[in-house]
């Protein structure tokens, strides 16, 4: 309620500062006590990659990029958090302007190209948090890194997160960040996956505790990439797969102001394509791999389709910015009801 109307006022800013505004705004409201309790949140619990998430409903990366705000975000009453994109130096992003609001069709254009403080600072605010729940870190390369040499940072980025993270997102499919989707491509996939699972392999022994890595993939893939990805998936035993990340087509947005502003659309307008990624990777996979649906959930019954697509968990992030934190207990509400009945 305090959101909707205070959307409208933030909406007359520019979309990236509105940002830091509602979580610096979030970040005292927490400080001075007023938010819930995250435990008084009601619980529906779902298991999945070896954990247990308090309810389905998780935050997507990209809205906290350096782990600032962890306890207030948790406060909403997420199931999951999800952190980063990290990268392994700091490293300012796309110039801007580079975050873009379409409200006629409820979604959001960014470039912003993975600008975060570097995987230290991260850790640091990672370690000053009192957050107890599911923590994901999504790592992926810094934008001068040869992509002929990502691997490299990724490992690195893996190794700092490791003993911090409850799971790892493999982030390859940004359409922020020069080639990166290049390593979607099976041979370079492979390879990649290969050094990570190795990896993680001696992390696990070192630390005595296995974290799990999932992998966050396009919503632009066609059949064939995506039975090809899953094949990979399955192979290296990744323990699940995000899908989708925000997309290079403008359908449904064509005409609007900002539609034509390069980066990656989100919002209402992704969600067919998300839901159709998710629904070729639950036939292919067979529910061997946890799918974990994201990208244009702005409703309950949005968030089920995605469930009943294949879905284990769901995220969310453009609909917080359209509907506000109630949106979180709506969903929760809607798929506890439904595995009452």
């Amino acid at each position: 309620m305090i959101y909707a109307l205070a959307r409208p006022l933030l909406f007359m800013l520019d979309a990236e500062k509105a940002h830091h505004l509602t979580l610096g705004m979030l970040e005292s409201a927490h400080d001075l006590g007023l938010l819930p309790d995250p435990l008084s949140k009601p619980s529906n619990p779902v298991e999945a990659m070896g954990l247990c998430f308090r309810n389905p409903v998780g935050l997507a990366a990209g809205l906290d990029k350096n782990g600032e705000y962890i306890d207030a975000l948790a406060s909403l009453g997420f199931g999951s958090i999800e952190i980063g994109t990290v990268t392994p130096r700091a490293q300012p992003g796309n110039p801007l302007p580079r975050l873009f609001r379409l409200p006629e069709s409820r979604a959001i254009i960014n470039r912003m190209g993975f600008n975060n403080k570097g995987v230290e600072n991260l850790i640091l605010n990672v370690k000053k948090a009192q957050y107890k729940g599911i923590l994901g870190i999504n790592i992926g390369k810094n934008f001068d890194t040869p992509i002929e040499a990502a691997a490299d940072d990724y490992l690195f980025c893996l190794e700092k997160v490791y003993s911090y993270a409850s799971y790892v997102t493999i982030n390859i499919s940004s359409p922020n960040t020069r080639n990166l989707r290049r390593l979607q491509q099976a041979e370079a996939l492979g390879d990649l996956l290969f050094a990570l699972k190795s990896k993680q392999g001696e992390l696990a022994a070192r630390f005595r505790r296995h974290v799990p890595l999932a992998v966050k993939i396009s919503p632009d893939l066609t059949d064939d990439e995506i039975d090809e990805i899953a094949r990979l998936l399955l192979h290296h035993e990744i323990e699940a797969v995000i899908a989708t990340n925000t997309t290079l087509a403008r359908e449904g947005v064509t005409g609007q102001a900002h539609a034509e502003e390069a980066g990656g659309l989100s919002g209402a307008p992704l969600k067919d394509a998300s839901t159709r990624v998710i629904r070729r990777l639950h036939l292919t996979l067979a529910g061997k791999i946890p799918i974990i649906g994201v990208g244009g959930i702005m409703s309950a019954s949005d968030a089920r389709e995605k469930m009943d697509a294949g879905a284990s968990l769901i995220q969310i992030y453009s609909g917080l910015i359209y509907r506000g934190s109630g949106l979180v207990g709506e969903i929760i509400d809607s798929l506890s009801s439904i595995g009452k009945q």
